[in-house]
């Protein structure tokens, strides 16, 4: 059953094999997770996330018209259900705090320079939590998951256009609030 087309997985599944969608999550599971891992930035959190999405995919399965691929059905599913997630969280923090005493060995960096790297990454990931819905989404699927705009065009369902202006806007938006907090206080 490996070899056989998403399609004839999903028809088998609308049918009543339910060995079809086992098949699919086999298929699809860890490139999902990844996918909430770049939005969430931890391990079990992604890991909910991909189970939360093949749950509403086993939900909604049975009415998949196939007008796009299964796995940008499944991108879409992901990319929402992480960015629900990051809404309902209070403090939206991409990195355990107990990681910030952490000491790395790098030899060639001195302590102040690993203090501001940690501190700048921190920053960032707290621009990128602040940015809005869209332009946030936009930004981790290009930056982070380096897809092609058209590929997005199709999972956010909007123009190439909009998504390259909303990509600006969130760059801008991010070297605006790493600036701002390096400025003068």
């Amino acid at each position: 059953m490996a070899d056989r087309s998403d399609l004839e997985l999903v028809r088998l599944f609308q049918n009543g094999d339910e060995s079809a969608f086992n098949q699919l999550v086999l298929r699809y599971q860890e490139r999902i997770y990844w996918v909430a891992r770049r939005f969430v930035n931890d391990h079990e959190a992604a890991d909910d996330i991909a189970q939360d999405v093949f749950v509403k995919a086993y939900e909604s399965l049975r009415n998949f018209r196939s007008e796009s691929s299964l796995y940008t059905w499944l991108y879409r599913i992901a990319v929402n259900t992480a960015l629900n997630t990051l809404r309902r969280q209070k403090v939206k923090e991409f990195f355990r705090i107990d990681e910030l005493f952490e000491v790395e060995d790098t030899g060639a960096q001195g302590p102040d320079e690993a203090v501001e790297r940690e501190e700048n990454r921190a920053l960032i990931e707290q621009a990128i939590a602040r940015l809005p819905k869209k332009q946030r989404s936009v930004f981790v699927l290009r930056f982070y998951e380096e897809m092609p705009y058209e590929e997005i065009a199709k999972i956010l369902k909007t123009s190439v256009g909009g998504l390259k202006a909303n990509y600006f806007h969130a760059v801008r938006k991010i070297q605006e609030y790493v600036r701002h907090a390096h400025g003068p206080h």
